[in-house]
């Protein structure tokens, strides 16, 4: 009886620290920070943190993107493929026309990545090809595309408008655009899933897609949604990467898949659904920024960054799925008491 009541408190507090699992994310990036710090005194400044989030609001879009299809179980593999084509396409449209205005290309890009994600959605929900298989395929299929449109050729920065640069790179309130955007997109998506019928309903599938069915869900519905949102969102990303980097290339994000997915379930996504917080992606984000940030200064081999963002990956993969039964044999306990 002692052993029981003794596993109960245990129980309690697992349930309590897993509720707040971004306080963990949160404390690991701090004590990272100083680490890195004092290993290079060019870490720690203005200039170097201004980039990494620079560098992590794309990063954090896709993410977002990616979690919407993790929540329900589901996997999107395409992701930066579809960023990558979304960019050729708008930086080869503006090379022509240049008199067209920023928030009009954002909108194409979106355009693009709608119809590129919706094709995912209907390869899973009406050809009920696997998500991992589908995304598989539409990787190669779009990533084909980007070399076949563009011939293998580049969009440079001379052929771009300086509006469109700047769209990215200008200020507000001292902060970039691309930051501020990633914040809006970030607020949105909060706001999605937490306050919304259909957000609700994105954990509910994730978490019991039969039992989504009988409740009277429209799973199908529901998955091609997500497909459609992280289509956009990578369509967006995509405009504001060439606008970041002044350049559209045939390789552009190549591999950016697997941050996107490392950023969110180190975050806190489960890999099963139907569990994961954007304050969690924006956190997770954040440390996979400063991972690779550090590892540049320190001049750490980019075979090595490869290594490390893959033992991220298995790290975050293998603690979800701990945590997950740590975490059901806990609120059975709970339930029993």
């Amino acid at each position: 009886m002692i052993d029981t009541a003794e596993e109960r408190k245990r129980s309690r507090l697992f349930l309590l620290i897993a509720g707040v699992r971004e306080m963990g994310i949160g404390v690991f990036i701090i004590l990272l920070i100083i680490a890195v710090s004092m290993r290079s005194p060019y870490f720690l400044t203005v200039d170097n943190f201004r980039d990494i989030l620079m560098d992590i609001a794309i990063l954090s879009m896709v993410a977002i993107g990616e979690t919407l299809v993790l929540l329900t179980g589901s996997i999107d593999l395409s992701v930066a493929a579809t960023l990558a084509l979304s960019g050729m396409i708008v930086g080869m449209t503006i090379s022509g026309h240049g008199g067209i205005p920023p928030a009009v290309t954002l909108l194409m890009g979106m355009g693009v990545g709608a119809v590129l994600g919706s094709i995912n959605g209907l390869l899973v929900t009406k050809g009920r090809i696997p998500p991992i298989i589908a995304t598989l395929g539409t990787l190669s299929i779009y990533r084909g595309l980007v070399f076949a449109i563009s011939g293998g050729a580049w969009v440079d920065a001379h052929e771009m408008p300086k509006s469109f640069v700047y769209l990215s790179k200008n200020t507000a309130l001292g902060i970039p655009n691309l930051v501020l955007i990633a914040i809006v997109v970030a607020v949105i998506f909060y706001y999605f899933l937490n306050h919304t019928r259909t957000g609700r309903e994105v954990y509910a599938v994730g978490s019991n897609p039969e039992a989504a069915r009988v409740a009277g869900l429209r799973v199908g519905r529901i998955l091609f949604l997500v497909y459609l949102l992280s289509g956009i969102l990578a369509g967006m990303a995509g405009v504001l990467w060439i606008s970041r980097y002044a350049s559209a290339q045939s390789d552009t994000a190549a591999g950016f898949e697997l941050q996107a997915i490392a950023a969110a379930v180190v975050g806190g996504v489960s890999t099963l659904g139907g569990s994961g917080t954007i304050p969690g992606v924006l956190l997770g984000s954040l440390l996979l920024g400063i991972i690779i940030n550090a590892l540049n200064l320190i001049r750490i081999s980019p075979f090595w960054k490869l290594a490390v963002q893959g033992l991220i990956i298995l790290l975050a993969v293998v603690s979800d799925a701990l945590m997950s039964r740590r975490l059901q044999r806990a609120q059975s306990l709970e339930k029993a008491s």
